[in-house]
């Protein structure tokens, strides 16, 4: 095998992939319990809980919508380059547009979760119990099984598409498609409480693919030697 001289012309997805990571996690660091007594309420507590938080902590949360508004624009970037650099390859399978799809839906509900957020924070929102709550659920529900089950499907459509043309390692490909599954099932939580896990379980590990899938797939198209 031999690479032609023509490589893929756009950013490095690894590096875009790192820039969304480090600005996701980024905004979680103000409301956890690195910096504070108290963290960002889960929609299982008490809804006393709930409110008395977003009451208290204003600022935490402003900064955190924030940042994670930011990191919508690089998973979006990152879905079209995945996209372009496996369609730079000859693939026009399904699979492609699936993942352009999931992709484009994350970035948006990343988006949309992040601008509720700074709603809640805003100066007198929360001082309405039940307004706080409504819109503490509405990040939840598009921040959580929202971004899940979509990038769900941008994780499985790039895996089984790159597997199927052997432009990512297996383990990668395994990886991508367990992570898939477990963003479908993820939308499991709106019904069934103690499925909320499969949200993180999907979100986290999820960073980690996606790195290593952008620093994996070939910038140069790879051809059979004359």
């Amino acid at each position: 095998m031999e690479s032609t001289p023509r490589p893929h012309a756009g950013p490095h997805p690894g590096i875009v992939a790192i820039a969304f990571t480090a600005l996701f996690i980024g905004g979680l660091v103000p409301v956890t319990l690195l910096v504070g007594p108290t963290h960002f309420p889960s929609p299982l507590q008490p809804p006393e809980e709930v409110v008395r938080y977003f009451q208290a902590e204003p600022g935490k949360v402003l900064l955190c919508a924030w940042l994670q508004f930011g990191s919508a624009v690089p998973l979006g970037i990152f879905t079209a380059t995945m996209v372009s650099r496996l369609q730079h390859h000859g693939v026009r399978a399904a699979g492609v547009t699936i993942a352009q799809l999931g992709g484009f839906a994350a970035a948006l509900a990343v988006a949309l979760s992040a601008l509720v957020q700074w709603t809640l924070a805003q100066p007198g929102i929360a001082a309405d119990a039940t307004m706080a709550r409504a819109l503490h659920f509405l990040t939840y529900a598009i921040g959580g099984p929202g971004y899940s089950v979509p990038v769900g499907l941008l994780f499985a459509g790039i895996a089984v598409t790159a597997g199927f043309t052997r432009l990512l390692p297996r383990w990668l490909v395994v990886f991508g498609v367990l992570l898939g599954a477990a963003g479908e099932l993820s939308a499991l939580s709106l019904v069934v409480p103690r499925a909320l896990f499969l949200i993180p379980l999907t979100r986290f590990p999820g960073f980690v693919w996606m790195i290593a899938a952008g620093f994996s797939l070939p910038s140069r198209r790879v051809r059979a030697a004359a």
